[in-house]
């Protein structure tokens, strides 16, 4: 049970019009959104700046911030928001199940990770998570790959589901339906992703 109470249909008018901005089409608001939009300001900016998250603006390509997104919501322990990723966009962006069992359970260096740039996403979300930082030798990896505007959008989207993650946990937000747990992507008895 969520320790703050999530918002439910009847929305006042200016709460309902937020939401339905928040989600795609007709689909009912998720209930971190729900939670958000009981503070309409902070909901309003934090809608803007997921915009661009999640937007075509981003200049990462949607596997590979999903590939952030999942790594460092596994890593915060979030499976609220990792499940909602996994049920939203894992097919869209062609995430195999053994690379998704990865992002969870394993590393970079698993075989299912065959993109020299897909594992460098990885291994920063990694060494934001552990370290809150990016050593040199790293930083000079992604720079070869990445460009600026990329490795800006790269710091700032896992910080943000930092964010997400801490709410989502603290607050204990229920899973929403369908969306599936760590549990459900155990990876082989070898460790690795075949």
């Amino acid at each position: 049970m969520s320790r703050l109470a999530l918002l439910e249909p009847p929305y006042a008018d200016r709460t309902g019009a937020l939401l339905a901005r928040m989600m795609p089409g007709d689909e009912p608001p998720i209930g971190l959104f729900r939670m958000f939009a009981r503070n309409l300001p902070m909901a309003g900016a934090l809608h803007e700046w997921g915009r661009y998250e999640l937007g075509r603006q981003l200049t990462l390509t949607m596997r590979e911030r999903e590939i952030v997104i999942d790594r460092t919501c596994a890593l915060c322990g979030c499976e609220y928001e990792w499940g909602v990723h996994m049920m939203v966009f894992a097919e869209r962006v062609g995430l195999t199940r053994d690379q998704a069992a990865s992002l969870v359970h394993g590393g970079p260096a698993d075989t299912c990770w065959t993109s020299e740039r897909e594992r460098l996403l990885i291994l920063a979300v990694d060494a934001l998570h552990e370290r809150s930082d990016i050593d040199d030798a790293l930083w000079a990896r992604l720079a070869s790959v990445f460009d600026e505007l990329q490795l800006l959008d790269l710091l700032l989207l896992c910080g943000w589901y930092h964010a997400v993650s801490f709410a989502a946990r603290a607050t204990r937000i229920p899973h929403e339906p369908g969306a599936p747990r760590f549990a459900d992507l155990l990876p082989d008895a070898t460790g690795t992703c075949e």
